[in-house]
């Protein structure tokens, strides 16, 4: 097969209405070590968001979870009042009891803390999407569902979306709203999630990976190591970009806490990957 230069759609529309650029930015990097408390270096973590929307980020993801608060906190200073165009996902469901600690709670109860204290900390009547962090085991879904359902009528969130969930979970969700987006983890070398991947794109439902490249698989690296020096790239910005090709409802949300690395993930955009680069890339096994 020749090796010839490919393209990918450099937008996407969620629910319909939100028309965003596919390479966003994820809050969760702006807090403090193990996703807890306040940056190191809150100055910086300012900058990067201000940064990110000068350099044509219009979609950024946070949740309640992450500091706890302090994501949407450091938003909400740095951007407020919001561009036109800056769609803000943010997550409820999971509750912090220390650093790298996320205990589960998709209770209503709960749900509607997280929910008002996001709105009262980003500074919004309405969040644009709003994510079920995780299903809860210890509380019926549709209890969850209804909550969200309520939550949607009321005109607190305008789209809902779910994360860590099967093909089966949003078929349950699908009965009680529509389903626009769908955060699960995956990477070029994690494709456990492939079959919701497919359904989402078969439902025109965005499909936002996490933890994009796993380091620790040797497989992987090498062929993506001969990818980005053929394009004298990172190999993160090779797993990125395989994201954008491989599908067009994936959305990227790679965080950081340094204006220069958001500016290195920001040139994923305009790498230019081949049939013959995608080949290798896709052969990429998972660990």
């Amino acid at each position: 097969m020749s090796d010839t230069a490919i393209t990918f759609e450099k937008s996407f529309t969620i629910g319909g209405d939100l028309t965003i650029n596919r390479l966003g930015y994820g809050a969760m990097r702006i807090t403090g070590k193990g996703i807890w408390g306040p940056p190191k270096d809150k100055n910086e973590a300012i900058s990067v968001l201000r940064r990110a929307v000068e350099l044509g980020v219009n979609f950024i993801d946070t949740a309640d979870s992450y500091g706890p608060y302090v994501s949407e906190e450091l938003i909400a200073e740095a951007l407020y009042p919001y561009p036109e165009d800056l769609v803000i996902a943010t997550k409820g469901g999971l509750t912090r009891t220390g650093p790298d600690q996320w205990p589960v709670n998709a209770h209503p109860n709960h749900l509607k803390q997280a929910l008002d204290g996001s709105l009262k900390r980003l500074r919004l009547e309405q969040i644009d999407l709003y994510q079920l962090h995780r299903i809860d085991p210890k509380v019926p879904a549709e209890q969850t569902f209804e909550f969200l359902k309520k939550a949607q009528k009321d005109g607190k969130v305008k789209h809902i979306g779910l994360s860590e969930v099967s093909v089966q979970d949003i078929k349950k969700a699908r009965q009680y709203f529509e389903v626009v987006s769908v955060q699960n983890i995956y990477s070029v070398d994690n494709r456990k999630w492939e079959p919701v991947l497919e359904y989402c794109k078969e439902n025109n439902t965005a499909f936002i990976p996490w933890f994009p490249l796993n380091a620790g698989n040797v497989d992987a690296l090498e062929k993506i190591k001969l990818i980005a020096e053929k394009h004298n790239a990172t190999t993160h910005q090779v797993a990125l970009s395989w994201l954008l090709y491989h599908a067009d409802n994936i959305l990227l949300i790679p965080g950081t806490s340094s204006v220069e690395h958001l500016e290195d993930n920001m040139k994923t955009i305009s790498l230019e990957l081949t049939t013959g680069d995608m080949q290798i890339l896709d052969s990429i096994s998972s660990q």
